[in-house]
């Protein structure tokens, strides 16, 4: 079996530790490494610092196999990537002529006139293999010193990407001999991550050596990641699937999806099996169900609409809700919530209506409702079905935990009609 390729990936500009834009480079790049058998080590951020880069390329080199630096190439005097390779390697700089003819050919195109600064951008260490970019004009870079390969990249995504999709992963998998990894994702909802390990350790114990699983939480959510290493994929699959088979008789209840799946389109796929249409009243969540419902493609063929009712008299007059059912038991209530589904499915002819209703914070609690309270409701031809939440203290937490714990109490309904 190929022995694991270790790779360690660097991101360069102060722009990414001032937080002034996100750095998706990595995630990107891990992927598709993972995606040739090529597994990530370590992601590094550094500013433009010379000695920090250093450092940086100083560590990775003692434990990766493949150094990837992106950022830094730009024609501007604070792009100082070429020049600490330079100094990293022990090598001079020199104008590559290929570079040169690259440049210039891309401003010509444009009728732009080129500057000392835009010609620089062909000089490169003179132990660079030159890499041709062309997506833009900063150049990529391949470096093979003593058995270690370094690729240099351009920081902007677009550029990045087809560099590493085009140049460097063919080659990468021409220099490597890849193992082959394989991942398999199981998504359950609605319990904890201590609580999951314990009901499936007896699995877990016994998965074999290479088969690897790892515990990625998130609000209401745990995914079990299972990674298979070998050197036959279909094999490895196979092997994947059998172990899942294995251990959905312990979690069966809890797991809504695999792989990408997320929980709302889930649902959306089940409202479109049973030929349903959904309308949503929210109080607490203020709309977020909504806005997490419509980011699915083709939702419109089973989404009618929505009311955000934040107050009782909302609550009474676009949704029916009962004036006395918020006199006696209060907005955040059973009853309330049970209305509140019953009556957007009313007011929209839907098949299905569900509701939230609760005191997302930080204030607004009182004893007899604490922060965190919250009745989620599921409405159908069949009768309402409720549940009563207990979050915390924290109100985007809660209104995320909400907008999760409503679409499985709709998914569960649904997979029982």
């Amino acid at each position: 079996m190929p022995t694991t390729i270790r790779a360690e990936v660097i991101t360069i500009g102060d722009e990414i530790l001032f937080g002034q834009i996100i750095d998706t480079n990595t995630q990107w790049i891990s992927t598709e490494l993972t995606n040739i058998g090529i597994r990530t080590v370590r992601k590094t951020s550094v500013g433009d610092e010379a000695s920090v880069i250093l450092a940086a390329l100083s560590e990775a080199a003692a434990r990766a196999d493949v150094v990837i630096i992106t950022g830094g190439l730009g024609p501007t005097k604070d792009d100082i990537t070429k020049k600490t390779l330079c100094e990293f390697f022990g090598v001079g700089m020199v104008r590559n002529q290929a570079a040169l003819e690259l440049v210039t050919g891309f401003f010509e195109k444009r009728g732009r006139e080129m500057t000392d600064l835009n010609r620089m951008q062909a000089d490169l260490p003179e132990n660079a293999e030159y890499i041709q970019n062309d997506w833009g004009t900063a150049p990529g870079m391949w470096f093979d010193q003593e058995g270690i390969v370094f690729i240099s990249l351009p920081g902007v995504p677009f550029e990045m990407k087809s560099l590493m999709t085009y140049r460097m992963l063919p080659k990468l998998k021409e220099r490597f001999e890849m193992p082959v990894i394989r991942h398999k994702m199981i998504r359950t909802i609605g319990i904890g991550e201590s609580f999951l390990a314990e009901r499936i350790e007896a699995w877990e114990d016994a998965l074999p050596p290479h088969i690897r699983l790892a515990y990625l939480p998130s609000f209401g959510q745990v995914k079990l990641r299972l990674t298979a290493t070998g050197t036959d994929s279909d094999q490895l699959g196979r092997e994947l699937d059998e172990q899942v088979a294995n251990v959905m008789p312990l979690i069966g209840n809890h797991v809504y999806g695999f792989d990408a799946d997320e929980i709302e389109q889930v649902v959306i796929r089940l409202l479109k099996e049973k030929d349903l249409m959904l309308g949503v009243a929210e109080s607490c969540t203020g709309g977020q169900v909504a806005a997490t419902l419509t980011k699915v493609p083709g939702v419109s063929a089973v989404f009618a609409g929505g009311v955000v009712s934040y107050s009782n008299e909302v609550k009474i007059i676009a949704l029916g809700v009962n004036p006395e059912t918020l006199g006696q038991f209060g907005a955040v209530s059973e009853p309330t919530a049970s209305e509140m589904a019953e009556g957007v499915r009313i007011m929209l002819g839907t098949d299905v209506g569900i509701a939230t209703t609760g005191i997302a914070g930080p204030d607004g609690g009182t004893p007899d409702k604490p922060v965190g309270t919250i009745w989620i409701a599921v409405a159908t031809d069949k009768g309402t079905v409720t549940k009563h939440l207990k979050l915390g203290q924290y109100r985007e937490q809660n209104i995320t935990l909400t907008t999760t714990y409503l679409l499985n109490l709709l998914r569960e309904q649904l997979i029982e009609s």
